[in-house]
């Protein structure tokens, strides 16, 4: 069992930046690789970035590659997401999921685990 809780959200300007961190509960978090996807209101969640066990693959979609980053530190069970350069289409719902897997994931669907999710307002 996995619990996941987001932080860093706000309301910023165009522009701007934000770090999200995802902590994760449990003793295994180096078993699960981790991911973060948003949902805009109307719109289906979508995937933003995704990071192996140990940091060292990381995949992102092609709205955001070069703005965000993704990272993770095993030690202290924290997934982030670095957000660069913040514009008003970025404004969301982030949430971050995991799934006992060693390799990035892009998949929403294999993903077991899901935070509450955190609001990011970007303003023009």
């Amino acid at each position: 069992q996995v619990q996941l809780v987001e932080s860093g959200g706000g309301l910023v300007q165009a522009g701007d930046s934000l770090r999200l961190s995802c902590a994760a509960s449990g003793r295994t978090f180096s078993s699960y690789a981790m991911g973060w996807f948003r949902q805009a209101p109307g719109k289906e969640r979508e995937f933003v970035a995704a990071v192996d066990w140990n940091g060292a693959i990381r995949h992102y979609a092609a709205s955001v590659k070069g703005r965000f980053t993704i990272s993770r530190d095993n030690a202290k069970n924290t997934v982030y997401l670095q957000m660069n350069i913040l514009k008003p289409e970025d404004t969301a719902v982030y949430y971050c999921a995991a799934v006992r897997d060693t390799r990035a994931v892009v998949e929403a669907g294999r993903y077991y685990y899901w935070g509450q999710g955190t609001q990011v307002t970007v303003s023009s």
